[in-house]
């Protein structure tokens, strides 16, 4: 039985605010809290587990004198009991909210299985390796801002084709053609998220994709006659900048990677002693994790530039802070400088450059190319080849490249592209 201190309401009523915070005790751990600015607060201290911890038992006069210790009684009860009442009141404020939540469904004509945006909220939450905490924030941001207003409070089991169609046109019609496919491939997996979990049949976007007008393509401008990669090699070795700057220029035509990847590379995903470039998936284009065979030329370009930038967490990093990477104009301004005009050479055009000679010139066989392009390339049961695959051949096409490459920047003798053997 608790020990009181505190004799009446009367006491409380009489307790005046000071500069500082008052506290009353009522003994066993209840007391009350009486602010500068006239607020009056229970609080009840206990231990649980050998933890203390403190539970508000409410706000005075609204909790008076005696309701705060029938509180307080029944708090010690549950502790007595070795049950947390703190862990009581969670379950009783998460109980509350969900009948509340299911009144706002009812108030709403929404089914059980919730509207769009409660799945898809609901979606976003469970967590997969096929996208990252930022991936699944854009996608939100999308579906905040080009599909809630419209099928947000929709019963996601009601949702029609056309419904989406004309959703999704929306997106078409003001220019932004990538947003919408990504958004309506989005719906998509929301849509397979519903199925799975019973809250809807089918999924209304599945034939969609097939109508979504063409996109124009663009292409990248690129030197892939090999007299001419040759001087643009010398020009490279020739070029007059950060380091940093220099070394990526150098190993962009050794690893052919898209430009995205090779700025934001980071020293941990490197083995410069296995010779092995490890890029996560959430930095791929096809969300695939993928592996570059490095060739001696590249490890020894990046054993250099080590020394520069290994301190820190990325192999290239901007010229002015090692904490961010180099920004996405970097090389090609540097090809500017060095001559190379818009319409002759971009970040992208180390990928063609590869991907053409190592076909017509070299003859390697193109379904290691385009493996090593990190293209979707599928084995004759139509399943994806996994990022080791042909592992042995990639490497000898990785240091066959670079040693071809160095024969261009050598001036040696070459075969033109047009009379390929």
């Amino acid at each position: 039985m608790a020990r009181h201190l505190i004799k009446t309401d009367v006491t409380i009523r009489n307790t005046k605010p000071t500069e500082a915070t008052l506290r009353l005790n009522d003994g066993d751990g209840l007391y009350l809290l009486v602010k500068p600015n006239g607020a009056r607060w229970w609080r009840l201290d206990y231990s649980i587990g050998g933890k203390r911890k403190t539970l508000s038992i409410g706000v005075y006069p609204d909790t008076g004198l005696k309701a705060a210790r029938n509180k307080a009684d029944e708090a010690r009860e549950l502790v007595a009991a070795g049950t947390d009442p703190s862990d009581v009141r969670k379950a009783g404020k998460a109980q509350q909210a969900k009948a509340l939540e299911a009144e706002r469904r009812i108030d709403e004509g929404l089914t059980a299985a919730g509207s769009f945006e409660d799945v898809a909220r609901e979606w976003a939450t469970v967590p997969t390796s096929k996208r990252s905490e930022k991936q699944t924030e854009r996608i939100i941001g999308w579906m905040e801002k080009d599909i809630f207003p419209w099928l947000g409070r929709r019963p996601i089991n009601e949702i029609t084709t056309p419904e989406i169609d004309a959703t999704i046109r929306r997106i078409v019609d003001r220019g932004a053609l990538d947003i919408a496919r990504r958004v309506l491939w989005n719906c998509g997996r929301i849509f397979g998220y519903a199925a799975k979990k019973g809250y809807s049949q089918g999924d209304p976007t599945a034939r969609l994709c097939e109508y979504m007008p063409s996109k124009k393509v663009e292409h990248h401008a690129a030197i892939i006659e090999p007299k001419a990669v040759g001087e643009l090699l010398r020009a490279i070795d020739g070029y007059q900048g950060f380091l940093a700057t220099k070394c990526a220029l150098r190993i962009a035509p050794m690893v052919f990677v898209r430009p995205g990847e090779l700025r934001k590379a980071e020293w941990a995903e490197i083995d410069l002693d296995k010779a092995e470039w490890n890029i996560p998936a959430e930095r791929m284009k096809m969300r695939e994790p993928h592996l570059v065979p490095l060739s001696t030329q590249a490890v020894e370009i990046l054993r250099e530039l080590h020394a520069l930038t290994g301190g820190g967490r990325y192999v290239f990093p901007g010229a002015r802070t090692n904490g961010r990477p180099m920004s996405d104009n970097a090389i090609l301004a540097a090809l500017r400088r060095m001559g190379f005009a818009k319409d002759e050479m971009s970040g992208h055009g180390f990928r063609a450059m590869a991907r053409t000679i190592l076909d017509e010139v070299l003859q390697v066989r193109p379904d290691y190319i385009e493996h090593q392009l990190a293209h979707a390339v599928r084995d004759p049961n139509g399943r994806a080849y996994n990022r080791t695959a042909h592992l042995i051949e990639r490497r000898k096409m990785m240091q066959q490249w670079a040693d071809y490459l160095d024969k261009l920047k050598a001036g040696a003798e070459v075969i033109p592209l047009h009379k390929k053997a």
